[in-house]
Order: C-alpha cells, then sequence, then structure tokens
C-alpha cells in the first residue's frame, strides 16, 4: 500500500506509540438520550423522519490532531445539521462502532497493538462497561450478531478475528474463538493476511470476514452454543484487488465488495444456503487512473441504488443497481466536500446519508433523492478532528 494515509503507514505510526492528539475534539456537554437502534436503512421513499437524532463518531486517539474518545452529536433529521454534544473517554482508538441490536450498548475497537473491543452502556451516560482482549494486533472492525449474544473483531494488523460473548447488561465476556487467516497465500506486496471487516450475512446463517491481505472472502458458520467459528467455504478476488468491505444487497443474495488496492468494485452473487460468494468481474469506480482506495460500499433499503466511498478521490460514486442485484452501472461521482471519505453511513429512514472524512476531520451530510438516488450537500461540515466511523441512530 503506497498512500502515506493508508492503514499500514497510520497503524505503523500507532503500534510505535505515536504521541497522544492535542488538538481539541467535540465539547463536552449533557449526554444524549438514547434512541432505538436500526440495524438496516428503511426504504427510501419514506419522507425524512423529523426531529433529532444522535450521532457517534469513531475516532483515532493516538495521533495528532486526533480525537479523545467517541464523539457523540446530535442531527436535526430534516435539515442534515450537525451539533457537538459530549465525548465517551476512556476508549484508546475507537476507529469503529457498532450498536447492539437492543440500542443498550455501543460497542468500539481499541485499534491497537494489543487490540481490544470495548463495550459502553448508553442508558446511564455513557459508562464504559470494560474491556477484553481481541487476541491480535490493530482490530480495524466489528459487528454484532443479530442474536444480540455474539460480538466479532477482525485484527488487520495481525490478519485474524474473534468471537466474544455478549451478556444480558451488554458487557464483553472472554473471547471465545480467534481464527487466523493462513490461507491462502497473501497477495502481491502483501507480508501477510489482513483482516478487514466481519459480518453476519442477511439470513443470519454465516459470518463472512474480508481479508485484504490474502485478496479473499471467507465464510464461516457460527456455533451459537459455543461461540467458535467453523470455515465452510473462501471466495478469492484477482491477487493484488485489497478487498475491503463487503456490503449486502437487500435481497440478500448479491453483495459489493470495495476493493482497495486495484482502485475496483465488484458484485458479488451470494448463495444463503450454502454461503458461497461468488464475486463477478472488476467494475470502475467512476475516479479515473491509478488508485483511488475506495472504503466502502452502501445499498438503498429498496435496493435501487448504491454508493462508494473514494478516499483518493475524495468523491462518492453512485450506482444504479441493476438485474436484481447481479450488476451495477456507474452513474457518476459527487465530491464528497472533505478529504479522505474512510466511512460513510445512512440516517435510519435511508434519507440522509454521513461521510467521516478521515483527513480534514469532518463529516459532510447529503439528502439521498428518493427517486433517482442523486445526492445533494447538506448543511456544513461538521468539525470532528480524525473521524473514521460515523454510526447515525
Amino acid at each position: 500500500m503506497t498512500s502515506p494515509t493508508s492503514r499500514r503507514t497510520l497503524l505503523g505510526a500507532l503500534l510505535a506509540g505515536g504521541a497522544l492528539a492535542a488538538a481539541p475534539s467535540l465539547p463536552r456537554s449533557a449526554p444524549a438520550p438514547r434512541h432505538p437502534h436500526h440495524p438496516h436503512p428503511a426504504h427510501p421513499a419514506h419522507p425524512a423522519t423529523r426531529g433529532t437524532g444522535t450521532l457517534y463518531l469513531g475516532t483515532y486517539t493516538s495521533t495528532s490532531p486526533g480525537g479523545t474518545g467517541i464523539g457523540v452529536a446530535a442531527y436535526d433529521r430534516a435539515a442534515g445539521s450537525i451539533t457537538a454534544r459530549t465525548v465517551v473517554t476512556g476508549v484508546e482508538n475507537p476507529s469503529y462502532l457498532a450498536l447492539h441490536p437492543r440500542g443498550s450498548t455501543l460497542y468500539a475497537v481499541d485499534e491497537q497493538q494489543n487490540g481490544g473491543v470495548t463495550a459502553v452502556a448508553l442508558g446511564d451516560g455513557f459508562r464504559v462497561l470494560g474491556t477484553r482482549s481481541t487476541g491480535g494486533a490493530g482490530p480495524c472492525h466489528l459487528s454484532v450478531h443479530p442474536g444480540g449474544r455474539w460480538l466479532f473483531s477482525a485484527n488487520y494488523t495481525s490478519g485474524s478475528v474473534a468471537v466474544h460473548p455478549l451478556a444480558d447488561d451488554g458487557s464483553v465476556g472472554e473471547r471465545t474463538d480467534l481464527v487466523a487467516h493462513g490461507s491462502p497465500a497473501p497477495g502481491p506486496g502483501q507480508g501477510g493476511p489482513h483482516a478487514h471487516q466481519i459480518i453476519t450475512s442477511p439470513d443470519g446463517g454465516h459470518v463472512l470476514a474480508v481479508d485484504l491481505g490474502n485478496d479473499t472472502v471467507y465464510t464461516y458458520r457460527l456455533d451459537e452454543t459455543r461461540g467458535t467459528l467453523e470455515q465452510v467455504s473462501y471466495a478469492a478476488l484477482r491477487p493484488g484487488a485489497g478487498p475491503r468491505h463487503l456490503t449486502f444487497h437487500p435481497d440478500g443474495r448479491h453483495a459489493y465488495l470495495a476493493c482497495e488496492l486495484d482502485n475496483t468494485a465488484v458484485a458479488c452473487g451470494y448463495d444463503p444456503a450454502t454461503g458461497t460468494l461468488t464475486p463477478g468481474d472488476p467494475q470502475s469506480t467512476g475516479t479515473g487512473s491509478g488508485t483511488s482506495y475506495p472504503a466502502q460500499f452502501l445499498v438503498t433499503g429498496d435496493g435501487r441504488f448504491a454508493y462508494l466511498a473514494n478516499r483518493g478521490h475524495n468523491s462518492l460514486t453512485r450506482y444504479a443497481v441493476e438485474d436484481g442485484g447481479a450488476a451495477l452501472r456507474l452513474l457518476d461521482t459527487v465530491p464528497v466536500g472533505g478529504d479522505f471519505p474512510r466511512h460513510t453511513a445512512f440516517s435510519p429512514d435511508g434519507a440522509l446519508l454521513f461521510a467521516a472524512n478521515q483527513r480534514s476531520g469532518t463529516v459532510t451530510a447529503f439528502r439521498v433523492d428518493a427517486a433517482s438516488g442523486a445526492l445533494t450537500s447538506v448543511g456544513t461540515p461538521f468539525a470532528a478532528p480524525a473521524a473514521v466511523c460515523v454510526l447515525p441512530v
């Protein structure tokens, strides 16, 4: 990876013990109220919800400038404007966030040499419930199983995925499994596996892990009694693709891969019965020649449009989803209004799209047109140092 701000370069600084951020982050204020969890965006044809939502922000605390913890902000559901509320401190490098299905607990990775996952209770003033080791280095992604009893995490630096049990109060138990991605061999220029994402399939039957270093997506079956993973298949991308994040179509039979290193998008077929993922041909991101480090896909709730965040190009690519989810047709690219869009997310009603822009330390917002999928910038960029994850509820 050649980008000076790539994950490998950043992790090198973090693992070498980079200085804690001196720049100010979000101001502290009264805690935000708890909101119900929405695991998937609603149909985008629904009118925008009125009132105020909560925006949780993942940051790096060991960079300068950087954040001081998990940011908490409010956003206007109609206007898209964002207002700072508070910061949850006591979590080092909470670079990725996930919410429990009940909406009562927030989880964050601790992206550092001795990686961890931390639980934060949302109902009593953002109380940190504790941290557990992931058994690896540089965890960069986590997700909660739909049943709410298991937490998955991906250790980027050490190329492994971990499973932790979740207690009734949302706290994280000791790790029940750790699976290293030993084969196939790493892709060109890669020193080893780099697990970048782990998610549950929409039907709940399988767990999929995306490994950038091995150019592979692994499919596992979860033993829900013991909390262990059994590999059932894997899908190999072309060498050097660098798959980063997988996003499912609402039909549960198709998915889309953002390939970071070869600057492509890949539409995949998925068989829920077997967990087999079948990648299609690589497609253009609309960003021109060179590597733009595509970060992540979003798909609208009705499955008609998909959006890809491009960090080097600082844009959002809009695709029309065709052939029942099997094909992507490139429509256009829209400037993201910030630098290095690391992560994007829809508001629960699907009417707003938020982007966390790492280099500029901002969050930008867009109105999503229900009929055309067109994006329109709304509000003004919200200052959030080293913002790398955005979670609206």
